[in-house]
């Protein structure tokens, strides 16, 4: 009788071996320890007789009999699908991951307890954020002392970082080069000259029928692929990379045997091009091939100022001031495992000493393929050292390889949930061009085409008295980015541009002139374009000098407020608000009805009581003086003189009744 699993489930040793020609797990273990994962994966599911969406599978004839073999099947069965899981992993196959991770962490064995870790980072690249963070935290508090925690906590801000970044998409458009560009295998690291797209891929070679070898403790094993190698080389495209037909060609450069090579790198006059080369079991290193005519020389690996058998140094890139050459290794003197360094290109070609990006850049985890353009002073590389959306993410920052702004996010959707990197411009200030990502792929690199966008906030500044253009005011716009400030010329101009619809605000401000500021929520900026056109004013003040209110009106023979003198007051809140550094004095006057004393106590009565409503409203009352000023200070007659005798004048007293404000500091 045969016993069904809720989950994958096979007998090995004497069981597979009775049962199948090729041991497949030996096969599939052998793949797995010289970190073959994809044919890793391929022979594991054999192995465990998985096939399309299977969930389950079947344990051999008379496993019910509890025999002194279960313990050993059940540690094989449990270890093929841990490795399955890191297979699919490995070659960035997130989704069987998941799926497989998701049983390997019910595994009691202590050995397989990381999976719940790689568990959450699959659901992570899945793009599935809340149960990624759910998974991180319960693997940090199941092991609190694993060195992964160190990576669970980071992953967990990032996961938080990327919901809240895809809440607000970057003008950025993306889009997957069609074609044989993006053939089977990787394709990776493009680079635009003279009109032709060099890139690197590990498309498959056909070899007929020939036959793999796997080397095993009991010899070799015998098994049959469909296409292989999967080795990188160098190829290049020309014509309209839309075509779906576009032809492909290997780069016409001798490289010695079993030598794969990535990353090609050009001067600007492609005359000389580097890439990095390795072997088998050594070392990445950078080498350079020079052209005379149409032809390359053999390939030759640059000097020791960048080069050694004892550390990597791979992914090239040249300045298109063709000064410098940038590249990514995990040479001694660094921050972390793989930094980014520079070294300088001397007139006759040969390298100056390599210099550390420095730690402003660097990480202690890895950063990779740099990009730097002079024109705009713009560094752009990946790394997985800093909070973002998990695995390889681009960072820019500005400089001038000495002096570095702190990196930011590239944001969504530049970057994605799996690896992003190798960007390089089609346009003199790198706002076209193209990157490698697995985003689209089961397992793969692949080329896409990117195209930043921005958005436009502008206007005119005046003065809300002249009407006239306001010139040296500062306007600064903020946003969750960061801050960005000009100041405005003779046409009162003002104008920004952001790379996305995150909430804004503007901050305008002048000396002697009330501060204002403007917020753009989210929905706003979502119904326009591309532009937001708006004209603001600013109103001017002398310091000490009082400005009345005008229809601040009390109950008669009191000091309380009308609901409508509130609302006159209401006008200054936002000044005390956009002025937080400014302080006021509230002012009361009378007319001359009633005794001098009676007056200036209803006048400081009522002065008080315009601060304590502004205190209501959250002004603090430590930036608000009152004073009554009684009858003291008329500005209109509250009598007249008709044929000689005094006459009560209404119209002026009305006026004497009044409640003024003025700027005590700024």
């Amino acid at each position: 009788m045969k016993k069904i699993l809720l989950f994958l489930l096979v007998a090995f040793g004497g069981f597979a071996n009775a049962q199948y020609v090729v041991n497949y797990k030996k096969v599939a273990d052998t793949y797995f320890e010289n970190k073959d994962y994809y044919a890793a994966s391929t022979f594991y599911k054999k192995a465990l007789k998985i096939t399309g969406d299977s969930t389950q599978a079947i344990l051999p004839y008379g496993m019910e009999r509890k025999s002194a073999t279960d313990d050993k099947v059940i540690d094989d069965y449990e270890g093929s699908i841990y490795n399955l899981a890191e297979s699919s992993r490995l070659y960035r196959e997130f989704n069987e991951a998941e799926k497989y991770y998701a049983i390997a962490i019910t595994f009691t064995n202590t050995r397989f307890r990381k999976a719940l870790y790689y568990y959450a980072e699959s659901l992570r690249a899945n793009k599935k954020f809340n149960l990624a963070i759910d998974a991180f935290q319960q693997f940090i508090q199941k092991n609190p002392g694993d060195a992964l925690v160190k990576d669970a906590q980071k992953e967990i801000e990032s996961c938080k970082f990327a919901i809240e970044e895809m809440r607000f998409p970057r003008m950025v458009q993306v889009k997957k080069v069609p074609g044989n560009v993006n053939g089977l295998g990787s394709n990776y690291a493009p680079v635009k000259i003279n009109n032709e797209l060099y890139f690197t891929s590990s498309r498959p070679v056909a070899v007929g029928s020939k036959k793999d070898m796997v080397k095993t403790d009991a010899g070799e094993v015998q098994v049959s692929t469909k296409t292989n190698p999967f080795l990188n080389n160098i190829y290049a495209a020309k014509g309209e990379l839309s075509s779906a037909d576009i032809a492909v060609r290997k780069i016409d450069i001798s490289f010695p045997k079993n030598m794969e090579v990535a990353a090609a790198a050009f001067t600007p006059d492609g005359s000389t091009v580097y890439f990095t080369a390795w072997k088998d079991k050594e070392k990445y290193a950078i080498y350079s091939s020079k052209k005379t005519g149409d032809k390359w020389a053999d390939p030759l690996p640059v000097g020791l100022q960048v080069n050694s058998k004892d550390f990597n140094s791979t992914q090239p890139f040249v300045t298109s001031d063709g000064k410098f050459l940038l590249f990514s290794s995990d040479r001694s003197g660094g921050y972390g495992k793989y930094d980014l360094w520079y070294c300088t290109v001397r007139e006759d070609g040969s390298l100056g000493q390599a210099v550390n990006f420095g730690p402003t850049i660097n990480t202690e985890d890895d950063e990779r393929a740099p990009y730097y353009n002079p024109l705009t002073k713009k560094l752009l590389f990946s790394t997985d050292g800093r909070i973002g959306f998990g695995g390889l993410d681009f960072f820019e920052s500005e400089g001038d390889l000495v002096d570095w702004t702190k990196p930011k996010n590239a944001g969504y959707p530049f970057n994605s949930s799996k690896d992003d990197l190798y960007f390089t411009a089609t346009d003199d200030k790198g706002t076209k061009g193209y990157i490698s990502s697995d985003r689209e792929s089961s397992c793969c690199l692949e080329v896409f085409e990117v195209e930043k966008g921005y958005f436009s906030i502008a206007g005119i500044l005046t003065d809300c008295k002249t009407k006239l253009p306001l010139a040296g005011a500062n306007v600064t716009l903020t946003n969750a980015e960061g801050a960005q400030k000009i100041t405005t010329g003779t046409d009162g101009v003002y104008k920004f541009k952001v790379d996305s619809k995150r909430p804004i605000k503007l901050l305008f401000a002048k000396d002697n002139y009330f501060a204002i500021t403007k917020n753009y929520p989210y929905e706003e900026l979502a119904k326009a374009d591309t532009l937001i056109y708006k004209d603001y004013c600013l109103s001017p003040f002398k310091l000490g000098i009082p400005m009345a209110l005008d229809n601040v009106y009390y109950e008669f023979n009191s000091a309380e407020l009308t609901e409508p003198s509130k609302k006159v007051l209401d006008f200054l809140i936002p000044i005390m608000e956009d002025n937080p550094e400014m302080e006021i004095e509230l002012g009361s006057h009378t007319d001359n009805i009633g005794t001098d004393e009676y007056n200036l106590d209803l006048s400081n009565r009522r002065a008080k009581s315009c601060t304590d409503y502004l205190e209501s409203k959250g002004i603090a009352a430590a930036r608000m003086t009152s004073k009554g000023y009684g009858e003291s200070m008329p500005i209109a007659p509250n009598e007249i003189v008709v044929k000689r005798k005094k006459k009560d004048n209404p119209t002026g007293r009305a006026k004497n009744r009044r409640t003024e404000f003025k700027v005590t500091k700024k």
